[in-house]
């Protein structure tokens, strides 16, 4: 919480100080009115003068409006700089994870992102309005109360300054023992976040599976563990309020039972008792309210530190000195050297894979399920390091390449890639201000003008969230007309025609080679047809490379690779 303070509400000191200017003479006033009032019955009213009465009853009447005023006044200068605060935290924070690398995400977790960008957000955009209304206004009430109350009885003040210590001590066991519940809670909270998201994206299969009941099951078990975590941290902060007004009031009791003995003796004044008991109602509302501040601190903490953790995270994924690197003299566009890469720093998901492609050439990657065909893309595109050998674009290692001009070179469809919830045109576009005619070829390329007519304007007709409205093979050829639009270097399809019939798969493959002959394509198939005529076949196995060359070498030298293809096309 620190960093928030110091770091992102430091623009806002200014505001913030005006504010604190109003809610200072705003309390002030407050503080004053119950004085008055006790002149008034201990000096005032015995003169049996209408005038005074009315003078200083109008000072009070001004006192009020000008305090609720300038009160109002703070309160909304509050809410707009804890809004225009969070705006920027949250900006940031969205920013931040934007770049972040998918080491970073695999350990953060996205349930835990949404967590963060979200709750965690909201519970510092109230801490801010807290801070600004009740951070300020409760210390002076309390304070400005003691000391008034010390001006008109000491005696009595003593009562009400003795108790203090108890309440301070109460407040710091509570919050001292309800932080670590709070993180929990907030760790708890991420696992829900999770599951509710994996139930809703994965409804249909629920439904068609008839899953709904073990499903439920689910949610029930994690749902309670969430309420059960809750429930322990308010009970814990819970015993504050309780145990303060107890204190207060038996505080409250002694200060009526000594101030009416000091009627009686003539050594206190009856409208100094009243104000006295005004007073120390205002104190105990602002111990309430500075309790309320001590109460909210745990989960406060627990999220601004949730929030500058992901804000802080470095990320070794940064670009290196092109110096300390040795630059590839090959001719190659692409090149694999020895690479080597395991997810769980155990066992390799790749190991020793080595290939070139000129520019212009064709890699075809085939492989069972779990192969490493997809870990090999990440690497390409540097979304993962490799652990050991050199991944080499145009002769520079690609951890020498800032990832925006890396990312630039590709065009990526992968086989489950998003669909927005825009025009066909925006989610092939995706902001990066292409004509209208490139996206026009690219869809033209992906052969998606068959439900895409631009006469009939369907190019810019609104598509659901994850293309809902559309089938299999009309998403996979959105998203292939998404990489094709802006005329990449290098082209990736990840089993990005699996859903297309063999017929539209043919077609798109003669389209790109007729289209974008000077690109160099990596494709990613589960059909031989598909990387049949492929420069170069690499075919994995368990991360291990089994088979390298052309269609026909490989049906020669590789039993995987033609065990596949016999199974698939017949003997060719």
């Amino acid at each position: 919480m620190k960093r928030i303070i110091t770091d992102y509400l430091k623009p806002f000191y200014g505001r913030m100080a005006f504010g604190v200017f109003f809610k200072f003479t705003g309390s002030i006033l407050d503080l004053v009115i119950p004085s008055i009032l006790a002149y008034i019955i201990d000096n005032v009213i015995p003169l049996n003068q209408k005038l005074p009465i009315f003078y200083w009853g109008g000072v009070m009447l001004f006192c009020a409006i000008i305090g609720m005023v300038f009160n109002i006044i703070a309160n909304r200068m509050a809410a707009r700089v804890a809004s225009d605060a969070t705006e920027v935290i949250r900006h940031d924070l969205f920013a931040k994870v934007m770049y972040f690398s998918n080491r970073q995400m695999d350990e953060i977790t996205k349930p835990s992102v949404i967590s963060r960008l979200t709750s965690d957000t909201y519970i510092i955009h109230q801490m801010i309005i807290r801070i600004q209304r009740l951070g300020v206004r409760a210390p002076i009430m309390f304070f400005g109360g003691i000391i008034v109350t010390l001006m008109l009885d000491p005696v009595l003040a003593t009562v009400l300054i003795a108790i203090m210590p108890v309440l301070m001590l109460i407040i710091i066991l509570v919050s001292k023992k309800s932080m670590p519940i709070f993180a929990g809670l907030q760790k708890a909270f991420d696992g829900f976040v999770r599951l509710v998201r994996e139930d809703i994206n994965g409804v249909r299969v629920i439904k068609a599976l008839s899953k709904m009941d073990y499903e439920k099951r689910r949610f029930d078990a994690i749902n309670t563990d969430v309420v059960n975590r809750e429930k322990k941290a308010r009970m814990m902060v819970a015993v504050i309020k309780p145990v303060m007004n107890i204190c207060l009031n038996m505080g409250l009791v002694c200060v009526i039972l000594v101030g009416a003995y000091g009627v009686n003796r003539g050594t206190s004044e009856v409208g100094a008792i009243l104000a006295f008991m005004t007073y120390f109602t205002i104190i105990l509302h602002s111990v309430l309210s500075i309790s309320r501040l001590f109460e909210m601190w745990p989960k406060v903490t627990a999220s601004a530190d949730r929030i500058m953790q992901a804000i802080d995270d470095v990320d070794v994924m940064a670009v290196q000195e092109s110096e300390k690197i040795k630059e590839n003299k090959s001719t190659a566009l692409v090149e694999f050297k020895n690479v080597t890469f395991s997810y769980n720093k155990e066992e390799p998901n790749l190991a020793n894979v080595s290939f070139a492609l000129k520019n212009g050439e064709t890699l075809g990657i085939i492989g069972e399920t779990g192969s490493g065909k997809t870990t090999l893309l990440n690497l390409l595109m540097r979304l993962y390091d490799a652990d050991a050998g050199n991944i080499f674009i145009e002769g520079k290692d690609v951890k020498a390449i800032d990832p925006r001009e890396l990312h630039k070179k590709f065009g990526v469809a992968f086989q489950n890639d998003i669909i927005f919830e825009a025009t066909i045109e925006e989610n092939i576009d995706l902001g990066r201000n292409l004509s209208k005619e490139a996206i026009k070829e690219a869809i033209i390329c992906a052969g998606a003008e068959q439900f895409v007519d631009e006469k009939s304007d369907k190019s810019e007709e609104q598509l659901t969230i994850k293309g809902a409205n559309l089938s299999g093979g009309q998403k996979q050829r959105i998203l292939i007309a998404r990489a094709l639009a802006s005329r990449p270097e290098i082209l990736v399809l990840d089993d990005a025609s699996s859903a297309l019939d063999y017929k539209t798969d043919a077609t798109f493959r003669k389209a790109i080679k007729a289209h974008f002959a000077a690109t160099t394509i990596v494709i990613v198939a589960q059909r031989v047809s598909s990387i049949k005529h492929a420069d170069h076949i690499l075919v994995l196995e368990n991360g291990t490379v089994i088979g390298y060359g052309k269609h026909k070498q490989l049906m020669k030298s590789c039993d995987v690779y033609r065990e596949i293809s016999h199974s698939q096309m017949g003997v060719s």
